[in-house]
């Protein structure tokens, strides 16, 4: 063994460990999630956390490990990558950080092979807290070495609620005296998004989403995937972000775009999914091959992208807030793969959102920003209506800006709410009362 890469090795793990020591003494917001964390710790299954880059992993797996004895390593440094070498780097946790109860692997997926080590940190007796950016394979890996010896935590960008929190306000609590302030924090919530380090100082929000968003693109997906024509890949990425919350097919995006091939496009789509970027709504069918067959609409990961690439938000305004709902229900538990979808009548009405609990269809929702107007309001009416008559469903409910009432027609009872009252009632997974 070289002396000079033992101490290197050694070197990098201290200076990351001044890192850790430095980030834990900053003051965080604790984030919502379903689990007890004392209990998630208790229990030697790996925690894995993943989301968007910059969304919050790092922080909350730090919080979840504040005050414990825990071993860190950062798997987004060079100088580590360049060195690696496991065994050795395994003995050397024991010298930084003596008899250390958990291990913190942040970014795991930048480590070439890191299943195969976590496997063996795991079999080893190794109680892990796991990081990572890439959905796919993360949970593909982890589902190969690891069936059911992990659970998977996805931490988004703060949530509207945890927006509020931040501002000092209970978004269970709005009443005249901070009504104004509420009103303010989400307009600038839908407009700049919830990353957590644009909270502070909401002027870098554009230059700093700008920036996270070409990263991801070009470190996440062009590197990690090789991609040598990076200009089909980022005119797709922003054809998407230009169209989102519209439906969009490959052959569609093909013609448009000019690709070569219809098999490109749904590669590159696939890849803008993986480090939770894009997300793509099925239409719901009870016929599982039209359902794949049909266009499926588009979403980004936070409303912050869309203002941060300087599109006009006058137009937009009502599609930030289908946006912010759509996450919203991600957020909450709902997948585009089991339980939420939109739906499309016969006679072409369109319901933005059909959530789904196993066979039963149980609520459906359109976000609409003003339904002041009459003639908006009979058309929102008019397509959820007709949906729900297609779909037998009761449980109807339209998201708007700020408006709240109740509407009666025909046999349907239509709750109005406004974004507020939904991200406050709607429950932890899969229920909306």
């Amino acid at each position: 063994m070289q002396p000079n890469k033992t101490y290197i090795m050694k070197a990098t793990l201290i200076n990351q460990r001044k890192e850790r020591d430095e980030l834990l003494a900053r003051p965080y917001l604790w984030r919502h999630t379903k689990y007890n964390i004392d209990e998630l710790l208790e229990n030697h299954i790996i925690k894995l956390i993943t989301g968007p880059r910059r969304a919050g992993k790092s922080t909350q797996a730090l919080l979840m490990l504040k005050n414990r004895n825990f071993a860190y390593i950062n798997f987004d440094d060079a100088d580590l990558l360049n060195k690696w070498d496991e065994e050795l780097v395994t003995r050397l946790l024991d010298e930084v950080y003596p008899n250390y109860d958990f291990l913190l692997l942040d970014e795991v997926q930048n480590l070439d092979e890191w299943d195969l080590w976590v496997t063996k940190l795991y079999r080893r007796g190794k109680n892990l807290v796991i990081t990572g950016s890439n959905a796919k394979m993360l949970s593909s890996e982890m589902a190969t070495v690891l069936t059911g010896r992990y659970i998977q935590i996805e931490m988004l960008p703060f949530s509207l609620e945890e927006t509020f929190e931040w501002n000092h306000l209970n978004i269970k609590e709005i009443n005249e005296g901070n009504r104004t302030n509420a009103i303010a924090v989400c307009d600038d919530y839908l407009h700049n998004g919830g990353f957590p380090e644009t909270m502070e100082s909401r002027g870098i929000t554009r230059s700093y989403l700008s920036t996270l968003f070409d990263s991801i693109i070009f470190k996440d997906i062009v590197k990690r995937h090789k991609i040598r024509n990076t200009t089909d890949l980022n005119n797709l990425a922003m054809y998407l972000l230009s169209n989102f919350c519209n439906p969009l097919s490959a052959n569609e995006l093909s013609n448009e775009l000019g690709f070569s091939s219809v098999n490109t496009v749904k590669k590159f789509m696939d890849y803008l999914h993986e480090p939770y970027l894009f997300y793509y709504l099925p239409r719901y069918n009870n016929k599982l091959k039209l359902m794949k067959k049909a266009p499926q609409k588009v979403y980004i990961v936070d409303n912050g992208f869309v203002s941060a690439k300087a599109f006009s938000l006058s137009e937009n305004i009502g599609r930030l807030l289908e946006n912010q709902v759509f996450v919203e229900l991600l957020r909450r538990g709902y997948d585009t793969e089991t339980t939420l979808f939109y739906y499309r009548s016969r006679n072409d009405k369109e319901t933005d959102f059909v959530l789904r609990n196993g066979t039963h269809i149980e609520c459906l929702i359109q976000a609409c920003y003003d339904i002041s107007n009459k003639k908006t309001e009979k058309r929102e009416i008019s397509a959820l209506i007709e949906c729900a008559e297609e779909l037998k469903c009761k449980n109807l409910m339209i998201i708007t800006n700020q408006e709240e009432k109740v509407i009666a027609k025909d046999s349907y009872m239509i709750r109005v709410v406004p974004v507020s009252r939904f991200f406050k009632n709607i429950s932890s997974h899969n229920h909306l009362s």
